[in-house]
């Protein structure tokens, strides 16, 4: 291999292969992959696992040597409306969760509204619940990865850039989602990219169709793919590309693909670093 050659370092949402973390990290290392998303395991979301648990799980994947990239939390996938000094509870869980399986970052989102609200009726409530979750953050040095989830204040690239710019937090920071980007109508990186590459932390893998929003692998919707990892790829992108295929189905807190939709996706994203001349580790 060109020593030269870009090296990203490739991961996965463990619990859409898998309820068990074993089978989770065996398709993952299958795939290439030697560090996982941690959502949920055994059926229980990680803000909600016991610490027995907890401490089986951090066990189990230094067995398989295998490293923890972040923790997709729950925490902001609520309405506004909820006190937010429960979401800084679930978010302190989720930074003991962080920090015993050894990573430094969590992923969040930006609050539901109410049918009938409109975003910038909510944009202030939003804005002082992310401080609060960005002065927790801080406290405890780790960063906070904001996810664009359809529906929340900050799904559309302006909006994100709204939270980031008002927050002011070096411990807030972007998670990019393509196709969540493309179900709320948004071409990503030819409306998104140059705003957002500043605050740009962490991709997570998935794609869909601007015309029924069906989630699709790697290349395979209008989520401007190949286009956005070239444009990583020269910005000198060294971080976690992290697989979210959402093949199966979706819920609220997630979605599924099983092991072997789960590869398709995994060689789907394949081909678009070849392409690029990208490689994972």
């Amino acid at each position: 291999m060109n020593e030269n050659k870009v090296t990203w370092a490739l991961s996965g949402f463990g619990d859409e292969i898998s309820p068990d973390p074993v089978i989770q990290i065996a398709v993952l290392q299958a795939l290439g992959a030697n560090h996982i998303e941690v959502r949920s395991t055994w059926g229980t979301n990680i803000v909600d696992l016991s610490e027995e648990d907890l401490q089986r799980l951090q066990g189990i994947l230094s067995e398989h040597s295998m490293g923890v990239s972040a923790i997709a939390s729950p925490v902001g996938k609520v309405d506004v409306s909820e006190p937010v000094e429960a979401e800084v509870a679930r978010l302190l869980r989720a930074i003991h969760a962080a920090k015993t399986l050894g990573t430094r970052y969590i992923r969040i989102f930006s609050f539901y509204r109410a049918q009938d609200a409109t975003a910038e009726s909510i944009r202030e409530p939003v804005m002082e619940r992310m401080r609060a979750l960005a002065a927790a953050a801080e406290a405890a040095d780790v960063i906070l990865l904001h996810e664009n989830e359809k529906d929340i204040y900050g799904d559309t690239p302006d909006r994100v850039l709204d939270i980031i710019e008002t927050v002011n937090s070096p411990a807030l920071r972007v998670a990019w989602d393509a196709a969540n980007f493309v179900q709320v109508g948004v071409r990503p990186f030819t409306e998104g990219y140059a705003r957002l590459r500043p605050y740009l932390e962490y991709l997570q893998v998935k794609d869909a169709r601007m015309d029924n929003q069906l989630v699709m692998p790697a290349g395979e919707g209008d989520g401007e793919m190949q286009e956005t990892i070239n444009a990583l790829r020269d910005d000198g992108f060294t971080g976690f590309a992290s697989l979210e295929p959402h093949l199966a189905n979706t819920h609220h807190l997630g979605g599924f693909s099983g092991p072997a939709a789960f590869g398709v996706a995994g060689r789907a994203f394949n081909r678009i670093l070849d392409a690029a001349g990208v490689a994972t580790r």
